[in-house]
């Protein structure tokens, strides 16, 4: 091994350490009996009873899921039909206005977009609640869904296409047959990635959330400005576990999807 390698692996570590020390210590004081965070005095499950037992955060909870399968759905749909016809546009100067357009949503501040989106719905008089937030959830995970799909669409064999073609196949069923399925692990990374950025998402919703509806970003906000609280602290470990768990299914299910890739090169050969 390198001394390269070694400062590397040093550094990566380091970050590490930096990134999920606040996370631990987080979850640590979750379980303090003592009530704040400054000593650790006993172990107590008493936190999580007192958020499982508030029926307006599970309620939270099942909104915040709600939107998040909904919006990622949506987004992966029209994203990844965005994308194919992105990569398929025949002019290079469009594709490539076109791929600019999706990177620049993709930069742009949250703050930025949520602004937007509230003066929209000012503008036109939309009511600000459930189907405002989806919206902008929306909007803002198609891009990263066209970013994630676009990489497998550059894997397909262009003589596949002609093969089906060939065959007799119309587009829809080229689209169908042929396009979908090899490209549904780009199609499954947008969705993830989808569905954790609107769970994640604060600055979005906070601005085009109305008085009937809230997400869990939202409401964590809202409690902690009133006040350091451990039941803040047993929301957060619940969610940081739901997320460990989301990525460890992405991750197997990707395992999945390269061993079945592998199968089907096989019988092809």
């Amino acid at each position: 091994m390198t001394e390269k390698m070694k400062w590397s692996k040093l550094y990566l570590f380091f970050v590490f350490i930096l990134l999920y020390t606040p996370i631990f210590y987080l979850i640590l004081f979750s379980f303090n009996e003592g009530g704040t965070m400054n000593h650790f005095t006993g172990f107590t499950l008493e936190h999580y009873s007192t958020v499982l037992q508030d029926s307006r955060l599970i309620q939270i909870v099942v909104q915040t899921l709600l939107l998040a399968l909904l919006s990622s759905l949506i987004s992966s749909i029209i994203g990844t039909l965005g994308a194919i016809g992105i990569y398929y546009v025949k002019n290079v100067r469009t594709q490539e206005v076109l791929l600019n357009a999706n990177n620049i949503l993709l930069v742009s501040p949250d703050v930025i977009i949520g602004s937007s989106f509230l003066l929209l719905f000012t503008i036109v008089g939309f009511q600000l609640g459930f189907v405002s937030v989806l919206l902008a959830h929306i909007a803002f995970s198609i891009p990263i869904v066209v970013l994630m799909v676009l990489p497998s669409l550059e894997e397909i064999n262009p003589s596949m296409l002609k093969a089906a073609e060939d065959l007799g196949a119309n587009g829809f069923q080229i689209l169908w047959h042929v396009i979908l399925p090899n490209i549904l692990p780009g199609i499954l990374s947008g969705f993830f990635m989808a569905f954790t950025y609107s769970l994640d998402d604060f600055a979005v919703t906070f601005f085009v959330t109305g008085n009937g509806f809230t997400t869990l970003a939202v409401e964590i906000y809202s409690r902690a400005r009133r006040g350091v609280s451990l039941e803040i602290n047993a929301l957060s470990a619940l969610l940081f576990i739901a997320s460990l768990l989301l990525v460890l299914g992405y991750y197997y299910l990707s395992i999945y999807s390269r061993r079945m890739k592998k199968v089907k090169r096989g019988v092809a050969e």
